[in-house]
């Protein structure tokens, strides 16, 4: 089994559509031939799987970033056990089969396989992804002190379902939106067995503070982001906080003077952004803030993943080569408008150049707490951290703070880091939580 790739390159990959072509079988129903499509995977006949791909979906993903992206789903979710059920819908003209597959992982796959009128598959991705297991209370969490209850963020064509969390007493409290990284993230930013934001949720919540969380627009609407040439941060994050943030003050518990923004990595790296253009947020904390550009990332976590058995073998040298050349046309914009590129279009990458998160932070007058996990190999302290530091470290204004053992999602662990540590269950540490405790009841 290859190594992982990165876990940013196999969010980037799975919302893709996966395509080839098969000679057309009309004596056999699409259920079938899913069922068959996937047995040729589950049996590792991957070259064979490739050939029931429609030509126009080859020509956007190839065979090894095929090889390459299921490969990761195997080194993060364990073996293809089993296919445990089909079923059959029709969505916009196209046939779709739901299948329902098993990992060794304790975790379960349902793919999403689209067929166009000759019964080639013209997609393929996930459509959820969800550990077997049920989630484990942290410690720090008292669930008797606040009440979570179901929203809608926004509105029609974007309407994205969250959690809000209520304490119980009277109030007014603080409140703070979270901001999920790159890729399409649901509300608790579940990576592996963990989740992240449903931690910081209940243990915000515990301690009087409301904490407003959604799915994530690529989450929710994977075809229609997808499909979006001009999709910039502006539709992928800011505008859903925007809306997010609007629907907090709708609430008679919430203090208004106090809205709070919270990011994850490239949710991070979007905050100085999305408060410098609200003037509702009142302060922002940044958890793994990036300072390099995200292709640059892409790139250097490649690197690492493929380096830390000591050998880059072919399969991952002709990756690395093909992401070089993607950052090539990235770094020079030499990209057609109907060009994706490492996942995304030109208008995407155009905003990302023009954007600096740490001149944007400059420019804030409000609070800012940023930290970062050093066992971290996604956004490092050596390439971020330290950036952030030398700019703020004399700022009275701005919350600077490592954490030892704790990797990207700010869950401890020990040893070299890696994306396979993420199946092992875990919680984003108490000492993180009541840091940010502190800073917005000292901010309130």
């Amino acid at each position: 089994m290859k190594k992982a790739i990165i876990i940013i390159i196999v969010i980037l990959a799975i919302v893709s559509l996966f395509s080839g072509c098969i000679e057309e079988q009309e004596e056999k129903t699409i259920s079938e031939i899913a069922i068959e499509f996937l047995t040729e995977i589950k049996q590792e006949k991957l070259n064979v799987a490739y050939t029931y791909f429609s030509p126009e979906m080859k020509n956007q993903f190839s065979l090894i970033q095929f090889e390459n992206t299921w490969n990761t789903i195997l080194n993060l979710y364990g073996d293809f056990q089993s296919i445990e059920d089909t079923s059959e819908s029709i969505e916009e003209g196209y046939n779709i089969i739901f299948a329902n597959c098993t990992f060794s992982s304790n975790y379960y796959i349902i793919f999403k396989i689209v067929f166009d009128q000759t019964k080639e598959i013209s997609g393929f991705w996930t459509e959820k992804i969800e550990p077997i297991k049920t989630y484990s209370t942290p410690s720090y969490v008292d669930i008797s002190n606040f009440t979570d209850s179901e929203v809608i963020i926004g509105e029609d064509p974007w309407e994205l379902p969250g959690t809000i969390s209520i304490p119980n007493d009277e109030g007014p409290f603080p409140c703070i939106v979270l901001v999920q990284g790159s890729g399409p993230s649901d509300r608790d930013e579940t990576i592996g067995v963990n989740k992240p934001f449903k931690d910081i949720s209940w243990g915000l919540a515990s301690n009087d503070i409301i904490v407003l969380r959604y799915d994530k627009r690529t989450k929710v609407y994977p075809e229609e982001t997808g499909a979006l040439k001009n999709l910039t941060l502006e539709e992928e994050i800011i505008d859903d906080v925007n809306s997010a943030i609007d629907l907090l003050k709708t609430y008679e518990k919430v203090d208004k003077s106090k809205i709070f923004v919270l990011g994850h990595s490239l949710g991070a790296m979007t905050a100085p952004q999305i408060a410098l253009n609200n003037y509702d947020v009142s302060a922002i904390i940044m958890l793994a803030s990036p300072v390099r550009n995200l292709e640059d990332l892409i790139y250097d976590q490649t690197i690492y993943l493929a380096e830390l058995d000591g050998v880059i073998d072919n399969t991952e040298q002709e990756n690395i080569n093909m992401i070089n050349q993607s950052i090539a046309k990235i770094k020079s914009l030499n990209i057609s408008d109907d060009e994706l590129v490492l996942g995304a279009y030109k208008s995407y990458w155009e905003y990302l150049s023009s954007y600096d998160p740490v001149h944007t932070a400059e420019n804030l007058s409000i609070p800012i707490m940023i930290v970062q996990g050093l066992r971290d190999y996604q956004v490092t302290y050596e390439d971020d951290f330290t950036i952030w530091n030398a700019t703020f470290s004399d700022d009275l204004n701005v919350f600077l703070k490592t954490y030892e053992n704790l990797n990207h999602l700010f869950i401890a662990g020990v040893g070299t880091p890696t994306n396979t540590e993420y199946l092992i269950e875990g919680h984003v540490a108490e000492e993180v939580i009541m840091d940010m405790i502190e800073f917005i009841k000292g901010e309130t």
